[in-house]
């Protein structure tokens, strides 16, 4: 047996991961295990009783294979944490301790595991780019986010939005009106069907975040040879540069990434935007995401496990409890 460990876990819309490790003699993950089943959400927010559900026979299997004695701190990153936490909050410490024997309990918002595993315990900015957009920044006293309002209210450079603003411009060369683009209308129908009948495409549907995203790569694909698609480029880097201002702290020479599955767009949106960024940051030292919320996580929880957490709390941001007994 390896005596007391930690259980890190990334929640999010694709579902659970969990990593068991120690800290110690060979400190670091041990053992993973992943779900295909997203967290449901309700009436009382995220649901504690389904993530136990998947959580705990994973967390057993885990200890039984890596020879994890107890399991002393997890961590938990959870996709809208911040305004669907508080049944976690109330109920996961409590069940944790009482079936695992967990005494320390994390449960932080996705965009700070996305920061933490992107920088560490680091000064800096990270925005977290795919289908949404949200920017986390922090100086180690206190955490700022910017954006993250969904695809109907921002989340303004994001995958939803390139690809709503695509979409528009197809559908205004369809009609003959200025700033359409002929090449993404023929992407659009090509992808869709006529263009009459886009509306019916994408209003109806419940994942029309990850719809209108479906049509970022072809905006990216149109952006070499037509100005149109370039604009919109251009445009979500502007947007994406504005939340990363908005986050960053203002002294010293902090760090600022960019995460999430919009990098695969390539030269057509990395080129704009690290010029977008150098222009609204200059103080800042642009790098390379060290890691993924998965290992962010990883990072808390060793980091609480040894005593060394050094990132500010914050009940939507990064709440940590520890429960009597044991």
């Amino acid at each position: 047996m390896s005596g007391v460990g930690f259980l890190a876990v990334d929640s999010g819309g694709s579902g659970l991961r969990v990593v068991v490790g120690t800290v110690g003699g060979d400190p670091g993950p041990l053992g993973r295990r992943v779900s295909r089943e997203p967290v449901r959400t309700g009436p009382r927010g995220i649901d504690p009783g389904h993530l136990l559900a998947q959580l705990l026979p994973m967390a057993r299997a885990l200890t039984e294979e890596t020879g994890v004695a107890r399991l002393g701190t997890v961590v938990v990153g959870a996709a809208g944490l911040a305004t669907l936490g508080d049944a976690l909050r109330a109920e996961l410490p409590g069940a944790l301790a009482r079936e695992l024997g967990v005494r320390t309990v994390a449960l932080a918002a996705d965009a700070v595991t996305a920061y933490v595993g992107a920088l560490g315990p680091r000064a800096g900015a990270v925005v977290a780019a795919g289908t949404g957009l949200i920017a986390v920044g922090t100086d180690l006293s206190r955490w700022h986010r910017a954006d993250g309002w969904g695809h109907l209210l921002g989340d303004c450079g994001s995958g939803a939005w390139i690809g709503r603003a695509g979409l528009e411009a197809a559908l205004r060369a369809h009609d003959g009106r200025e700033g359409g683009s002929a090449r993404l209308l023929a992407r659009a129908e090509a992808l869709f069907g006529p263009a009459a009948g886009l509306p019916g495409q994408v209003y109806p549907r419940s994942d029309r975040p990850a719809v209108l995203a479906s049509f970022a790569p072809e905006v990216a694909a149109c952006a070499a040879a037509d100005r149109v698609a370039a604009g919109i480029l251009r445009a979500a880097a502007r947007h994406m540069a504005d939340s990363a201002a908005a986050v960053c702290p203002a002294g010293g020479e902090p760090r600022v990434a960019v995460t999430g599955g919009l990098l695969r767009m390539g030269d057509p949106l990395l080129v704009p935007l690290g010029e977008e960024l150098a222009k609204r940051l200059p103080q800042a030292r642009r790098t390379t995401a060290e890691g993924d919320p998965l290992d962010g996580s990883v990072r808390i929880a060793t980091d609480l496990a040894a005593g060394s957490l050094t990132l500010p709390g914050d009940d939507g941001m990064l709440w940590v409890t520890r429960v009597p007994g044991g």
